[in-house]
């Protein structure tokens, strides 16, 4: 059962998220900014995990603390449910069209945290999202989930159509790379032994 849940409780944010790797995609997603919730049901929708967020944080000063420790804590919980990783494929990648906007995420369940975002969004706010906190979003996925994460928007001029392709495509690639190889099952993918 690759299964978590994580609560992260500070002074600025109550964040609760359970998942589950081997779902169909279902979400429940109560962050308070409405598009980052759209973004978040796209990674439950295209990764096929079953993602439950809720997330109270002060939104009366903005959005920062809410989207990096929902990223913080989704990080977490991936790690936790992933365990010791024998099996995994371990990598993944996914290219994603909208319309005009085409992005590539690239994934390695390394161990190692590593962020290469390149995107640059055509307009400051999606809805009630600064683009800016995307960016933090998966730096606090991959602090805390211990992955290697690349995100390039290779085009696009339509900062909603951007946003929604680079989650479409990690949720893509994060499903390819958690997905279990019957190959090298109770292996771990790794010549050191260990990821």
């Amino acid at each position: 059962m690759r299964q978590a849940e994580v609560i992260r409780n500070t002074l600025e944010t109550q964040i609760s998220v359970r998942l589950d790797l081997d779902g169909t995609g279902k979400a429940a997603l109560a962050t308070g900014i409405g598009f980052f919730d759209h973004m978040l049901d796209q990674i439950a929708r295209h990764g096929l995990i079953d993602l439950s967020i809720e997330a109270k944080g002060d939104l009366h000063i903005d959005g920062h603390h809410t989207v990096e420790d929902v990223g913080i804590a989704f990080g977490q919980a991936c790690a936790q449910a992933l365990g010791d990783k024998k099996g995994l494929t371990r990598y993944g990648h996914a290219y994603v069209p909208l319309d005009e906007a085409l992005s590539r995420v690239v994934i390695d369940l390394s161990g190692r945290s590593g962020l290469e975002m390149h995107c640059a969004f055509s307009a400051g706010m999606i809805g009630g999202l600064d683009t800016q906190l995307i960016h933090e979003f998966f730096q606090g996925f991959v602090n805390h989930a211990g992955v290697t994460l690349h995100i390039d928007n290779l085009r696009g001029h339509n900062a909603h159509h951007q946003c929604e392709t680079i989650f479409k495509a990690f949720g893509r690639a994060l499903r390819m790379a958690v997905t279990l190889d019957p190959r090298v099952a109770g292996v771990v993918p790794s010549t050191k032994g260990l990821l």
